[in-house]
């Protein structure tokens, strides 16, 4: 049985800027790999360069039942398998059930999708620029997009203090200015503080207070660090802030939007 997903191409199309993006930047420092990627798309039948030309980024094909061919991709960041027909003329986009009810590509999807994204994200989080709370050799590391104006961000700050304090958890800020006119005013007062690392702990715990006195401008070297640090925001799914990132214990990157709830925060923070 196919289950059709029902809202594919209002997802390639919302999705379609940043699959886009993401393929020009990984174009941009490997001209080599681009070159064989290119050449693999080439070589697909007609229906799925279709399916990709709509923002549906071919990752690799796997087994499938009853004569189909099994395509697996990511719109966005969301893994989707494509059985192409045998007679190569029509594709089909969803998940295919067994009798059992399982869905028959799970585990090509894990191996050939979910696996390469999260080592991918996990690269571009660790090549970003980020701000640092926590002891360099704490054992777990979580990545949050934060604005020095959001009250959910300061809430996530404070839940995390056991874990920081201890030395179990580093949290890396991705600093934003998107709730408030003078957000960016206030990183860039972070960022043009003799430690930014201080800085931030200054504005987390005088929140209450009103956080960090802004600048009366914003630079244009901080307007484009925060340019940078938003683009990548949108592009990893998130519309808010916090947005939080961490690995789970397989090493899959696992997001979180907004405030954990306080039963999630070991999910998210690692044993207390």
């Amino acid at each position: 049985m196919l289950r059709a997903h029902p809202t594919l191409l209002a997802l390639l199309s919302a999705l379609l800027l940043g699959v886009s993006g993401c393929s020009k930047a990984e174009d941009s420092t490997d001209a080599s790999a681009a070159t064989g990627s290119a050449a693999a798309a080439a070589d697909r039948p007609a229906v799925i360069q279709a399916v990709e030309a709509q923002g549906l980024e071919v990752l690799g094909e796997f087994e499938a039942p009853s004569g189909l061919r099994g395509f697996a991709g990511v719109a966005g960041q969301q893994p989707v398998a494509v059985y192409l027909t045998p007679d190569g003329r029509h594709a089909l986009v969803g998940v295919m059930l067994d009798a059992k009810g399982e869905d028959v590509g799970a585990a090509a999807l894990q191996r050939l999708v979910s696996g390469p994204m999260s080592k991918r994200t996990w690269a571009q989080l660790e090549s970003a620029d980020w701000i640092v709370d926590g002891r360099p050799d704490a054992p777990r590391v979580v990545y949050t997009f934060s604005d020095p104006n959001c009250p959910f961000c300061n809430r996530f700050w404070e839940a995390a203090r056991p874990w920081v304090d201890a030395g179990k958890v580093q949290i890396r800020h991705l600093m934003v200015g998107v709730i408030k006119a003078d957000s960016a005013n206030k990183v860039a007062a972070i960022y043009g503080a003799a430690s930014s690392e201080e800085a931030l702990q200054r504005n987390e715990r005088n929140f209450a207070q009103g956080g960090i006195e802004p600048l009366a401008t914003v630079p244009a070297a901080v307007a484009r660090r925060l340019e940078t640090n938003q683009r990548l925001m949108l592009q990893l799914g998130f519309q808010g802030t916090p947005g939080i990132l961490f690995r789970d214990a397989d090493g899959a990157v696992q997001r979180r939007s907004g405030m954990p709830p306080a039963s999630d925060l070991t999910t998210v923070l690692g044993p207390r």
